[in-house]
């Protein structure tokens, strides 16, 4: 799955964290993370008064700038989303897609979490 178009689109639930708000449509530079949620059976919709837990069951990183996205990470490796921190703060959040297009998502923009996201992915080989 490489473009984030396809992620968005997708019908699971998920969080997203971003470095900084997502306006896809102007030239500046954003990191983003989706955590795709495994729903329990039992969980409600907020988790507020559900019985269920949230498991996150992939991981997929994105650096856009200029309104490009380049796919920097996925995994759906147990041993690897246990380390991530799950933002349960989460709210809903306005996005811009490329098109200009607007898109509310449940998510959170905190840069601290994203270095740590950051440093747990391998870097890429030059």
């Amino acid at each position: 799955m490489n473009s984030i178009h396809d992620v968005f689109a997708l019908p699971n639930r998920k969080l997203i964290v971003s470095s900084t708000e997502i306006d896809l449509s102007k030239k500046v530079r954003v990191d983003i993370f989706f955590l795709l949620v495994q729903e329990s059976r039992g969980s409600a919709g907020g988790r507020g008064g559900g019985s269920g837990t949230r498991r996150i069951e992939r991981i997929l990183g994105y650096d856009c700038e200029n309104g490009e996205c380049k796919n920097i990470f996925d995994t759906t490796d147990p041993s690897i989303i246990e380390k991530f921190e799950i933002p349960y703060s989460a709210v809903a959040m306005d996005i811009t897609l490329q098109d200009g297009n607007d898109l509310v998502v449940q998510g959170i923009v905190d840069p601290g979490l994203i270095n740590d996201y950051k440093n747990l992915i391998p870097k890429p080989i030059s």
